[in-house]
């Protein structure tokens, strides 16, 4: 594996940041997972502009993106796969022990692993801890990943491959990495931005592709909504067959089916939209 880091591109084992770089000592970092089908990454320009978004919103020097650019198209050059996620990562750079940052600039990492199609339905739990919709880092698709590896471990150790999170007053929010669709009496719904959820990039794709609402859910909407489904860039539109102990026997229903085929057509005309 080749890894771009700061500047050039580097064999797996050679690829090194000091141990004193600010996203490893406080997770002092942004980052994007890019889907990337036969070396083409997909929305590549919306990746990378909420890369710049949430670096300003974090405080840190926007990103160049063209030399995100670069490194991504080394990247995938250097590593051929068949389907891979590849992810962008910038963080705070060499920096004292502490929260305040150094001053030797940012890091600028670039890596790419092999992955595999997900299946049409999957099986999500929801956790007793909230998403902070009023947090200094909300909406920002920062590198502090703790609570998202605490639930997603929860979700793994019940059969599940997603855990959904509520907002502080108690409406549905988002996954740990995918947000969160819901059908009620025919019609798409989906948390607004406002509920502390991130912008995802297949979220907003979707919302703007199949006419989904964005609607202020309360958690128990997944007790009696008649389809849920997730998004995110390797899942794209994933229909939900299990919430905690509730079934939804035919998952994908009809209007996640329809939503998925809708995605994928528009997705397969434009790489870029």
């Amino acid at each position: 594996m080749r890894i771009w880091v700061n500047g050039g591109l580097r064999d797996a084992d050679d690829a090194r940041l000091s141990v004193l770089d600010h996203g490893l000592t406080v997770g002092d970092g942004v980052f994007e997972t890019v889907r990337v089908a036969g070396g083409r990454p997909f929305a590549l320009t919306r990746h990378i502009d909420r890369l710049t978004r949430s670096a300003t919103g974090l405080g840190l020097a926007e990103p160049d993106q063209d030399e995100v650019r670069r490194a991504v198209a080394a990247v995938v050059e250097a590593n051929p796969m068949e389907l891979g996620r590849l992810r962008i990562t910038y963080t705070g750079g060499l920096s004292p022990l502490g929260s305040d940052r150094g001053d030797a600039g940012p890091s600028l990492i670039v890596a790419q692993g092999e992955v595999s199609r997900r299946p049409d339905s999957t099986a999500v739990i929801t956790v007793p801890w909230t998403r902070n919709e009023r947090g200094a880092v909300t909406g920002l698709k920062t590198t502090s990943y703790a609570e998202n590896v605490i639930a997603l471990a929860r979700a793994h150790a019940q059969g599940a491959s997603e855990a959904l999170f509520a907002n502080t007053v108690g409406q549905l929010c988002e996954g740990t990495g995918s947000n969160v669709f819901v059908v009620l009496d025919g019609r798409i719904h989906t948390p607004p931005v406002a509920s502390g959820c991130l912008a995802g990039i297949t979220r907003a794709l979707a919302v703007e592709w199949t006419g989904a609402q964005e609607t202020d859910l309360p958690l128990d909407v997944l007790e009696r909504a008649d389809e849920i489904f997730l998004t995110s860039t390797l899942r794209d539109i994933q229909a939900v067959h299990r919430v905690d102990g509730r079934q939804l026997p035919g998952a994908p229903g009809p209007v996640t089916a329809k939503a998925a085929r809708i995605f994928d057509e528009r997705a397969s005309d434009d790489l870029d939209p």
